[in-house]
């Protein structure tokens, strides 16, 4: 285990003015991803050109803030070369470190560019120490991503018998399906979170109206249905409403989940002995993420 005095915190990014507000509110590290499938949040008008994230490294740089970029899905057959070129960019433009998943990806990163830090991704899936060594003494990992399903006991063994650093989420859904391994979005809609980086893609939602109600849908599936008048949210499988027994609910977590109270666990935290804790969203304008680093940070 490799500890720290003084937790660090990683922020999301979804767009450059979004990257700036964090390192603005006192994110040590942010990460972020390219325009493209190589990273897990691809959704419309968010992301980084090459050009966005050259000037996001020095922005960070400039500010004593360290810059991470995600590529944590799992290249497509035929398709390998745009998740490599994804490595071979970040190291070029400036990041501190990559963070992957894929063992293919963890192998070039390594033999490519060996003085670029690899962290493992949240998407590997590796929840004991066991895994974690592996991916130590294979790839040269410096650090692993905790799955979010782990408790702060669980977090605590691994940290007490891993080589490296660990970073653990500070907020964030949890979804049914197991980390890196999500098939919902894929049997709706052909397209997988894991390979091209989208769940619930916009390109298969649909909102129509049914008699009083406005309904939300994903492929071939009606995930809400609220009131004419009242939002719809976006159709996310693992986040829809369900009706029975004259009660109405979500059917396995919350679309704006409460995050987890820095302050109440603080002391949890130090046990557990992260390096690093992190925020999951990127979704928002500039004024989430500043809010949420500048809480974050407070309470660190």
């Amino acid at each position: 285990m490799i500890g720290s005095a003084r937790l660090e915190l990683v922020c999301p990014a979804g767009t450059p003015a979004a990257f700036r507000a964090a390192v603005d509110a006192g994110a040590d590290s942010v990460y972020c991803g390219f325009r493209d499938e190589t990273n897990a949040r691809n959704f419309p008008g968010l992301n980084f050109s090459r050009e966005e994230m050259a000037a996001a490294a020095r922005y960070a740089h400039s500010r004593h803030a360290r810059i991470f970029v995600a590529i944590n899905t799992f290249p497509r057959a035929g398709a390998l070369g745009l998740w490599r070129q994804a490595i071979d960019d970040a190291a070029s433009l400036g990041a501190d470190a990559v963070i992957l998943a894929d063992l293919g990806l963890l192998a070039y990163a390594a033999e490519r560019h060996s003085a670029l830090r690899r962290h493992l991704s949240v998407q590997a899936a590796a929840a004991n120490a066991d895994a974690i060594r592996f991916y130590v003494e294979t790839f040269g990992v410096k650090r692993v991503v905790l799955p979010r399903v782990l408790t702060v006991t669980e977090i605590a063994q691994i940290n007490a018998e891993i080589p490296c650093e660990s970073e653990v989420f500070a907020f964030g859904g949890l979804c049914v399906m197991a980390e890196g391994r999500c098939s919902l979005s894929s049997y709706a809609t052909g397209k997988s979170p894991n390979m091209h980086g989208v769940c619930s893609p916009a390109s298969h939602v649909e909102y129509r109206e049914e008699g009083d109600e406005l309904i939300s849908q994903l492929g071939e599936f009606v995930i809400d249905r609220v009131p004419k008048g009242v939002p719809a949210p976006y159709p996310t499988l693992c986040k829809g409403h369900f009706s029975a027994g004259g009660y109405c609910g979500h059917v396995f977590c919350r679309n704006s989940p409460r995050p987890v109270s820095l302050r109440s666990r603080s002391k949890d935290a130090s046990a557990a002995a992260p390096t690093s804790v992190r925020s999951c969203r990127i979704s928002g304008g500039p004024s989430m993420p500043k809010r949420r680093t500048c809480r974050s940070r407070q309470a660190l």
